[in-house]
């Protein structure tokens, strides 16, 4: 059963989520605050879904999403708010959100994004497993890349174009392949969203951002060999 935790200082909001979203087969929990959603999630696991508010009192959604992100935890977001400028949209992509649902927004339009997210993200049964390819390391379960046993924080975006090139190294992904793969169907995402997502994933590597080639007419690559 997916568990998701919804964030958000109203709390008769937290309620009615929680009551419609248990009614369809989903077990929830709530805080009231970015804080009191942190503590739980250090001594919670198997979370599948954060619903989370943007505008709260003293942390913010979008400063306890970077959080998250900064510290390996990929669990998917969806932010709710009130704010749909499309500034307020791209700060919740940039910063490791998966959608955005703007208030008020009827029930079963939540719920049908809250399932879209859920379906293209890592399932259960999917999470356990672990990829180590040199000082490359994949936690399947918690979702997080760690290189010569150091945590690298990563976005889902990124931790997903990682783990395919890790999971087919020596092979090469055109573009199109990894929008296929890491992009839900129904969005529109361009060539450049790919190489924007790359680059950052190199910068973040290191000294083994060279890792990710990528060669003209085939595409992306990771190999440990640096001979390009």
């Amino acid at each position: 059963m997916d568990r998701i935790l919804i964030v958000d200082d109203e709390l008769d909001l937290c309620y009615i989520l929680g009551y419609n979203l248990q009614n369809e087969g989903f077990e929830t929990q709530y805080a009231c605050s970015a804080e009191e959603a942190l503590q739980k999630l250090d001594g919670e696991h198997g979370f599948s879904l954060l619903l989370l508010d943007v505008m709260m009192e003293e942390m913010s959604g979008f400063e306890m999403a970077r959080v998250l992100r900064e510290r390996g935890d990929n669990t998917p977001i969806i932010f709710l708010t009130a704010r749909n400028a499309e500034n307020d949209v791209l700060n919740g992509f940039e910063v490791g959100g998966d959608d955005y649902v703007t208030k008020p927004f009827s029930f079963p339009t939540l719920l049908a994004r809250v399932r879209a997210v859920l379906k293209r993200s890592p399932s259960p049964q999917d999470s356990s497993q672990s990829i180590e390819v040199g000082p490359f390391s994949v936690d399947g379960a918690k979702h997080t890349l760690s290189v010569d046993g150091q945590l690298i924080a990563l976005t889902k975006k990124e931790f997903l174009i990682m783990k395919l090139l890790l999971e087919n190294e020596g092979q090469h992904h055109s573009r199109q392949d990894i929008i296929e793969q890491v992009w839900e169907s129904d969005t529109y995402v361009g060539d450049r969203s790919v190489d924007v997502h790359i680059a950052r994933l190199r910068k973040k590597l290191g000294d083994y951002g060279d890792c990710i080639v990528n060669h003209s007419g085939f595409g992306y690559m990771f190999t440990l060999s640096h001979d390009k």
